[in-house]
C-alpha cells in the first residue's frame, strides 16, 4: 500500500469509526473485498469438494464485516492480518454450525491421533504407518480411508486461534518458531522443539509441511509440484500433523 492510499484509508476509517459515515464504510468495504476472495482461494483448496465457493464466501464476509465494526485503526497495525484471522474465524464457524463435519470422522481423527501421540512417545521417533495400524487393529484400506476422511478436519484446526480473540493461529505456530508456545519456555526451547519435531518427520511429508507453512502454497499448488494428486498430498499432510502431535506429547498437547 502506497502513503497516499494508507493516507486516505486512515480518513476513511475516521469517517467510519468516528462519526458512522456510511459512505466511508461502503468504500472500506470495496477496498477489503479481495481479502475475502484471497482467504477463500487459500482455504478451499484444503477443503472437501462438498463446501462451495460461494458458501466459503458468504461465511468470509460476515468475517469481513465484523472486522472493520472491530478493528482499531489506531494501534497502527496491519488491517489485512488482521481481517483475514476474523474472516478464517467466521468460515469455520460457518461450517461448524452447518454440522458438516459428521461426529463419526471427528471419532476417528481422535482415535489416530491418540494413537500417533502414544506410540511417538514411546519410541521417541517417527512411527510407520504399518506401526499405527497394528496399534489400532487396523488393515491397510481401512486406516487410509480413516487418513483421507479426517484430512481436511486437521486444516481447519490449524487456522483456527488458539485463543478466541488472538491472532496466533496454531498454523502461524509452525511457520514461525519464535510465536509463543509456553509461557514457561523460551525462544530457543521453543525453536529446539519444533525444529526436532519436523526434522523427524519422513523426507515427503517434511517437504509438503516446508512447502504448506514456510511456502505458503496450498496442497494442490503443491501437488502440482510435486506430481502426485491433492488427495496423496492431503493425506501426507495430515499424517505428519499427527506426528508432530505425538513427538511434541503431553506438555504440548494444546499446540495443535
Amino acid at each position: 500500500m502506497n502513503s497516499l492510499q494508507q493516507h486516505n484509508d486512515t480518513n476513511l476509517w475516521q469517517l467510519w469509526r468516528e462519526y458512522d459515515d456510511s459512505i466511508a464504510y461502503q468504500q472500506l468495504v470495496e477496498n477489503y473485498l479481495g481479502i475475502v476472495d484471497h482467504v477463500v482461494i487459500k482455504m478451499r483448496g484444503n477443503l472437501s469438494s462438498q463446501v462451495t465457493y460461494d458458501e466459503l464466501k458468504s461465511h468470509g464476509m460476515i468475517g469481513l464485516l465484523d472486522a472493520l465494526k472491530k478493528f482499531d485503526y489506531n494501534r497502527g497495525l496491519q488491517f489485512e492480518t488482521y481481517a483475514s484471522l476474523r474472516i478464517r474465524g467466521a468460515i469455520l464457524d460457518g461450517l461448524r454450525d452447518n454440522d458438516w463435519i459428521p461426529r463419526s470422522i471427528r471419532e476417528k481423527a481422535k482415535k489416530i491421533e491418540k494413537a500417533y501421540q502414544e506410540l511417538e512417545q514411546k519410541n521417541l521417533r517417527s512411527v510407520s504407518d504399518h506401526e499405527v495400524m497394528e496399534h489400532l487393529n487396523m488393515q491397510h484400506e481401512e486406516f487410509y480411508q480413516c487418513i483421507k476422511e479426517t484430512s481436511f478436519l486437521n486444516v481447519l484446526s490449524l487456522d483456527e486461534p488458539i485463543e478466541k480473540e488472538q491472532e496466533n493461529t496454531r498454523k502461524n505456530l509452525l511457520a514461525d518458531s519464535k510465536a509463543v508456545i509456553d509461557d514457561n519456555l523460551n525462544k530457543e526451547q521453543q525453536k529446539l522443539i519444533l525444529a526436532g519435531a519436523i526434522n523427524r518427520l519422513p523426507d515427503k511429508e517434511k517437504l509438503v509441511i516446508t512447502l504448506y507453512y514456510y511456502e505458503e502454497l496450498n496442497l494442490t499448488e503443491i501437488a502440482d509440484i510435486l506430481g502426485l494428486s491433492t488427495s496423496r498430498i492431503s493425506q501426507m499432510h495430515t499424517k505428519a500433523i499427527y506426528r508432530l502431535r505425538g513427538a511434541l506429547g503431553r506438555q504440548k498437547k494444546n499446540l495443535f
